[in-house]
């Protein structure tokens, strides 16, 4: 048997590859978290399958599931929200089943950030304006950030910046970066990106605080800042813009 930890993306049954759907057809048991992951996705899972919302239960009793389904000798379908590589606790659940000697694979999801560039129609690397996407997140109740990954050191560079698990600080970090950016840095804001309570909040470094406080926004939001999310003059990309090419010999 094997633990998938799939990508279930932003939530949405069609955004799902085909890989993670094949994988949920053939599963006996899924984990998911309930907060995230709806009766759409489930739909994937095969008539009978064991269904476990992880929402309330910590690591350990996560890895316990997986370890009894291995010594059942049936597969596990791990979904994460949006892609396995960001803030899903891959990490800390893969060297639990390594002690137990329980195998496991990953498969790629959409991740939130991408849904919401999409949702929005900008490409957050834009040439000249900004090549660099920043991923982050917020600190307050959550473990500790290394010393060399403070906000304010991101924020000088003036690349995008994605804040991940930041909703409930919006203003207050809006206003930390307000010195690098400029108080009139635009900010994108998505919630539930792909689900039939999304919300997309267009703004600035000046109001999105406010913006996200009017709106209640507590969770599953994605805060996109940076100039590449306006930027309309540009040059074009070396690779497919027009070049004056050299003569044939």
């Amino acid at each position: 048997m094997t633990v998938h930890f799939i990508g279930a993306g932003p939530g949405a049954a069609d955004l799902l590859t085909l890989r993670a759907v094949r994988i949920l057809s053939e599963s006996a048991v899924c984990l998911y978290a309930g907060t995230y992951i709806g009766g759409e996705v489930l739909a994937h899972c095969p008539d009978g399958a064991t269904l476990v919302d992880t929402a309330n239960l910590h690591l350990d009793e996560i890895v316990a599931h997986c370890v009894a389904a291995h010594e059942r000798g049936v597969d596990v379908a791990r979904l994460c929200s949006g892609d396995p590589s960001l803030y899903s606790a891959v990490a800390e659940q893969t060297r639990r089943l390594d002690r137990a000697g329980v195998p496991w694979d990953v498969t790629p999801g959409v991740p939130a950030y991408a849904a919401a560039a999409a949702l929005v129609g900008r490409e957050l690397t834009v040439p000249e304006v900004a090549q660099t996407v920043v991923l982050t997140r917020a600190q307050r109740d959550s473990t500790k950030m290394p010393d060399t990954e403070s906000l304010a050191h991101f924020a000088r560079s003036r690349a995008t910046l994605v804040l991940h698990l930041a909703i409930r600080r919006a203003r207050e970090l809006a206003a930390s970066l307000v010195d690098d950016y400029g108080a009139d840095c635009p900010v994108v804001v998505v919630a539930n990106a792909e689900q039939p309570d999304q919300q997309i909040l267009r703004g600035t470094l000046s109001d999105i605080g406010a913006q996200v406080e009017a709106a209640d926004l507590r969770q599953a939001a994605v805060i996109i800042v940076g100039w590449a999310l306006a930027a309309t003059e540009f040059a074009d990309s070396h690779l497919y813009g027009t070049r004056v090419r050299p003569p044939l010999a």
